[in-house]
């Protein structure tokens, strides 16, 4: 090989390895900010739950304060269920 072919061929591996290289660091920086977003995620979610439980406790108590008052009151009036 002249020198010429051989300089290129080494410039050529070192440009190879360089990428290889700034793939690997991407990867790893999007795998990383992956798992930070699904944790996120998850977390979000049961905070949702939790609103969903809170709420649905409240429309139970709601609930049966309207039983209570129409009972009371001795009147029906229509349901919103």
């Amino acid at each position: 090989m002249t020198t010429r072919t051989l300089h290129a061929l080494k410039d050529t591996e070192k440009k190879f390895m360089e990428l290889l290289t700034n793939l690997r660091k991407k990867i790893e920086t999007l795998e990383k900010e992956k798992a930070g977003l699904l944790a996120e995620i998850e977390g979000l979610k049961e905070k949702g739950e939790a609103k969903a439980r809170e709420l649905e406790n409240e429309v139970t108590v709601l609930r049966k304060e309207v039983k209570a008052l129409e009972t009371l009151l001795n009147v029906k009036q229509k349901s919103t269920k």
